[in-house]
């Protein structure tokens, strides 16, 4: 695989810093909201972070292609392409609760070789680059060495689909107690960043799309953890569903999963 751009690291981070700007200057404050489905939301804020992030790379990289949520959900991954969720965690945002991020990650031929999710709320910048570690706020980071579910603080979302949010409060229904404590963050990108630095020990997902996860297949990587599909296989930014976190844990969720199979209605793995 090339290597990245030289500048392509500390560009993707000023870019998500700039659109976070954007962000909090809008958040809480009236504006346009469209609904895309049941609890899928856009707002114009959405569509402006993303016209500034198409526009930044279009002058600095004309060269690649962007793959992003609102306007350029068919781009194609070959070469070099950047794919971006302007802000993830829409609904949060609408709702006024402080927990969204800019997620941007730079692919060659569908591999995420660098990712910057930022927090804006919190001043929180999750970046990494292929072979050289994840960094939060300019800190190497790592992945959590939780051994079990059972010592693990277990992070999950719902997404916006009736089958795969259902199936998913099915599997927490069963699991639980049988963890340290349950989060729902609302935002992939967030969620995937946090089983990056530790602070979720495992995180699960069973609705996603490419600028959900392309960012955070790096971070957790590059941060020692494990990250596969749901049924413990290869990930790719096409994958639809996420099982990420410490290598133990994970191991010790699958084996789970395999054991309550018959008790759990999973979606299937496209």
């Amino acid at each position: 695989m090339p290597n990245p751009p030289a500048n392509a690291l500390d560009f993707a981070r000023s870019i998500a810093h700039d659109a976070g700007r954007i962000a909090l200057d809008r958040f809480r404050q009236p504006q346009d909201v469209r609904s895309k489905g049941r609890g899928d939301l856009v707002t114009e804020t959405d569509f402006a972070v993303e016209r500034m992030l198409h526009d930044a790379i279009a002058r600095e990289f004309p060269e690649h292609h962007v793959l992003s949520e609102e306007t350029a959900a068919g781009t194609a991954l070959d070469g070099w392409v950047w794919v971006i969720d302007p802000i993830d965690g829409t609904r949060n945002f609408v709702s006024g609760i402080p927990f969204f991020a800019i997620n941007i990650a730079l692919c060659h031929d569908g591999e995420p070789v660098v990712a910057v999710t930022y927090d804006p709320n919190h001043a929180d910048t999750f970046s990494a680059q292929r072979g050289q570690g994840v960094w939060c706020n300019g800190e190497p980071v790592r992945a959590s060495e939780s051994p079990t579910v059972q010592a693990s603080v277990f992070g999950f979302d719902l997404g916006y689909e009736e089958q795969p949010g259902h199936a998913m409060l099915q599997l927490v229904g069963r699991i639980f107690p049988g963890v340290q404590s349950l989060r729902i963050p609302g935002s992939a990108a967030l969620g995937l960043a946090y089983a990056a630095c530790g602070r979720y020990d495992l995180f699960v997902h069973h609705f996603l799309f490419p600028w959900d996860i392309a960012a955070g297949i790096l971070l957790v990587q590059e941060a020692g953890g494990t990250i596969t599909n749901r049924l413990g296989n290869a990930i790719d930014v096409r994958s639809r569903t996420v099982l990420a976190g410490a290598r133990g844990a994970h191991a010790d969720f699958l084996r789970w999963q395999r054991e309550h199979r018959g008790e759990l209605d999973l979606p299937a793995e496209s």
